[in-house]
Parts: structure tokens; C-alpha cells; sequence
């Protein structure tokens, strides 16, 4: 009696796997059910609008380009004066709704003064003016 006490104690323990397979294909069964329900459900009609007519781009002017280097601030290559710098920049933004105007500075410039021409710049050209960077 006692060996076979012991022989039952050594032996590993059968796992049943058919109720375990029986559950998964329950729950893959009903996923499967589902998905295929919310796939029908998903559509929704809608009318796109249409396209009336093609308005003819206009063509961007070319940007106003201020130049700051240690000589003096120029516009196309001419050296000016701060004064009359900013009257040519609010015609020309008035006369090019959608033109802008760069500051290209020397990378030797001080900031100081790279700042100080920016600020005045967009104080007459307002979001239209930017900096150059390489």
C-alpha cells in the first residue's frame, strides 16, 4: 500500500484542455459576431461641395530684401536712410497685398542692431517682415 501512495504522488497532474477550448472558441465566435455587425454600421453619407470655378493664381512679387551690413543698411545695393527706408517698405506693402519683406544682416552685425532695424521693420509691415537665416 504504501508504494502505491507514493507512486500516486510522483505522477504530474493531466490538465483537461477541452473545456479551456471549448471557452476560446466562444469568445472568438462572439468577436467575430460583433465586428462583423459594427463593419455595416460605420458608413455615412455626406455631400462633398464642388469645385465652382478655378480662380487664376495670382503670381507672389518678388520680396522686398533689406540688407544690414557694416556699412549701413541698402536696398537693392543702394545705401539708405532709415526714414525713407520705411516709407518705400509701407508702399511697397501697400502696393503688393501679398508681398513681405526680408532683413538679410551680416553675420558679424551686432544683435543690438540687427534687433532694433527688425523692430522698426515690423512695426511698419507689421507679420509680413522676417529675418533671413542661412
Amino acid at each position: 500500500m504504501r508504494s502505491n501512495r507514493h507512486r500516486r504522488s510522483n505522477s504530474l497532474p493531466e490538465v483537461n484542455l477541452i473545456p479551456m477550448m471549448d471557452v476560446l472558441m466562444t469568445v472568438l465566435t462572439f468577436f467575430i459576431l460583433i465586428s462583423m455587425t459594427l463593419a455595416l454600421e460605420q458608413g455615412v453619407e455626406i455631400q462633398l461641395p464642388q469645385q465652382q470655378t478655378a480662380n487664376p493664381q495670382q503670381p507672389t512679387p518678388s520680396p522686398m530684401i533689406v540688407e544690414l551690413d557694416v556699412q549701413g543698411v541698402s536696398l537693392n545695393d543702394q545705401p539708405i536712410a532709415s526714414a525713407p527706408l520705411m516709407l518705400q517698405v509701407k508702399a511697397y506693402l501697400e502696393k503688393n497685398p501679398k508681398g513681405v519683406v526680408v532683413l538679410k544682416a551680416e553675420p558679424q552685425m551686432p544683435y543690438a542692431d540687427v534687433v532694433k532695424l527688425l523692430t522698426d521693420l515690423k512695426a511698419t509691415g507689421g507679420e509680413r517682415v522676417s529675418l533671413a537665416i542661412e
